[in-house]
């Protein structure tokens, strides 16, 4: 409020005042009422308006004959009184919602407590779980071997045909073990940022990739100079799985293509993993990082499903995102961010 609005809200709080202790009444008191709710309005406070009532009490009761002064101070205080009133709800619908933010802050935080328990209890069941499933479908395997290997002049055709889709069911279910605990591992393991050489560890992981299949072709593109603070050991599980997903789903193609660069996006560094493969239905997109949710048919392409779900999961813990784009064989791109991050 400027110096002339305040000496103009000084001139009617005297007035109204003078006005109540000259006749009283109600519409006096209603004018207090109306001061007090424009007091509020443009930002004045208690203080404020004890100032402009000493003013006013000087000006009006002080000089007043000595016979009036004491029942002048009444009304005055009763004017007062009216003025603060307005004050006075404020401060109580204040008080009112700080009470109903702390005990909805007090919910929230027994709420978080008991999700990061029950977090961790299924972690730990589905580590137990795991470990303890290993040990008996070994000896499935194993027996369903030993059949095949020792007894296989004893079966038919049939027989042997079940024995060899038992093995490869236990197969199937120890990788499904395996992708569970390195679900578990990627939750319960400690973050520790440092200096990530991206470039680098894509370069190892192509390069692995291109030795396990030597009779494909590819053509690889990777940006130069991409660092990122981070977890080394996690980063290096998020490329592997995009980076296999890439050489996986562009199989069917003469000449694989997969790019890892980034870029700049909303203000944020942008990573990115580009192929020519199989590509999906963006209308499945909300699908891609759910555990065991499958856009292609196992048949197509192996895998069971847990890779982006890990993915996801480690891109979070780094206050990070990550979405994809693609189209039904046309490739797809995969984009991921990291929290904290500074341009490369």
């Amino acid at each position: 409020m400027s110096r002339a609005q305040a000496n103009g809200f000084q001139q009617e709080y005297v007035r109204a005042l003078e006005n109540y202790l000259q006749a009283g009444g109600e519409s006096a008191l209603s004018n207090a009422y109306e001061l007090g709710r424009r007091a509020i309005s443009e930002g004045l406070g208690v203080l404020d308006m004890a100032r402009l009532h000493g003013t006013a009490l000087e000006e009006l009761v002080l000089s007043a004959p000595a016979a009036d002064q004491a029942r002048f101070g009444r009304a005055a205080a009763e004017i007062f009184k009216e003025l603060l009133s307005l004050f006075e709800m404020s401060f109580r619908g204040y008080r009112e919602a700080n009470a109903e933010l702390q005990r909805l802050n007090e919910t929230l935080r027994q709420q978080k407590e008991q999700l990061e328990l029950a977090n961790r209890e299924l972690e730990a069941f589905s580590y137990s779980a795991s470990h303890d499933l290993r040990n008996p479908l070994g000896g499935i395997e194993g027996l369903s071997r030993f059949l095949l290997d020792h007894s296989a002049d004893a079966l038919d055709d049939r027989g042997k045909k079940c024995l060899e889709l038992i093995g490869e069911s236990a197969q199937h279910m120890r990788q499904l073990i395996d992708d569970l605990m390195s679900l578990s591992r990627v939750n319960r393991s400690e973050l520790h940022r440092v200096d990530v050489d991206l470039s680098a560890i894509a370069d190892g992981i192509l390069a692995r990739l291109r030795d396990a299949a030597p009779g494909r072709i590819g053509k690889f593109e990777v940006q130069r100079g991409m660092h990122a603070n981070a977890d080394h050991n996690l980063l290096a599980v998020v490329l592997e799985n995009l980076l296999g997903n890439a050489w996986k789903y562009s199989a069917k193609r003469e000449c694989a293509e997969i790019t890892f660069g980034c870029e700049e996006r909303h203000g944020n560094v942008t990573y990115f993993v580009r192929d020519n493969g199989a590509g999906f239905d963006m209308a499945y997109a909300g699908k891609l990082f759910i555990a065991f949710q499958r856009l292609h048919a196992a048949s197509d392409f192996e895998g069971s499903g847990i890779g982006l779900n890990i993915v996801q999961r480690i891109v979070r813990r780094h206050s990070g995102h990550v979405w994809a784009e693609g189209r039904m064989d046309s490739g797809a791109t995969f984009y991921f961010t990291l929290g904290g991050e500074e341009n490369p």
